[in-house]
């Protein structure tokens, strides 16, 4: 049987899941919010970043993960996050949530700053173990999705996608949207060969999603 391609990341063994459960279990606290690479923290750990466009369900899933309601706030206004903002896993690790893209009430002077301190980061922090690249369940990826995986690979950053909003829609529909992924990341050479697919209300992918994280050195 052929293998395919950009198959679902496998359920975590107990290890793996344990590791994830001890990490996001332990202190989980705000750093700062980042708006020029002189101000980022020390690149003393391991990091992983999250990136995605306006109201992927981004903050939703950091949430989750976290199981802080509150750490990273949920907003409807496009492109609100106008920092890198850093949290620490307690001293093993920090997690990362860039600024959403893809909004078009920002103005134009705005997304382009945010697009050189992202390139910036991208590029030149050496800790940065993988970026999650979160896709919309409902939609799949889309024009705007393509731009940060091809700044992924000009920035030789591994990155994995991740589908957000797996209950919004029918199996049927997701699994389109899955097979559409699957083709849309297989020109991206950065691409780390395995789908998550989460959704923040029902817990779907969080443990997974926690264990490939604890598990990254």
């Amino acid at each position: 049987m052929t293998q395919l391609p950009f198959p679902l990341a496998e359920e975590p063994d107990f290890p793996a899941r344990e590791a994830g459960r001890l990490l996001f279990a332990g202190p989980v606290d705000f750093v700062k919010g980042v708006v020029a690479m002189s101000g980022m923290p020390p690149a003393d750990r391991v990091e992983v970043c999250f990136a995605g466009r306006s109201n992927v369900g981004k903050s939703s899933l950091i949430n989750a993960l976290t199981g802080r309601k509150n750490l990273a706030r949920a907003s409807n206004t496009p492109g609100r996050t106008q920092e890198i903002n850093y949290f620490a896993l307690g001293d093993a690790r920090y997690m990362v949530d860039l600024p959403g893209y893809g909004y078009a009430e920002a103005p134009v002077a705005i997304v382009a700053k945010w697009q050189a301190l992202l390139k910036s980061y991208l590029s030149g922090r050496q800790t940065l173990r993988r970026a999650f690249v979160l896709i919309d369940g409902r939609h799949g990826v889309k024009a705007v999705d393509e731009e940060i995986m091809d700044l992924l690979d000009r920035s030789a950053v591994t990155f994995q996608a991740v589908l957000t909003k797996a209950d919004k829609v029918s199996r049927a529909e997701l699994e389109q949207n899955i097979e559409q992924s699957r083709a849309a990341l297989s020109k991206h050479p950065a691409a780390y060969p395995e789908l998550i697919v989460t959704s923040s209300e029902k817990g779907l992918g969080i443990e997974t999603l926690r264990a490939t994280i604890a598990t990254l050195e």
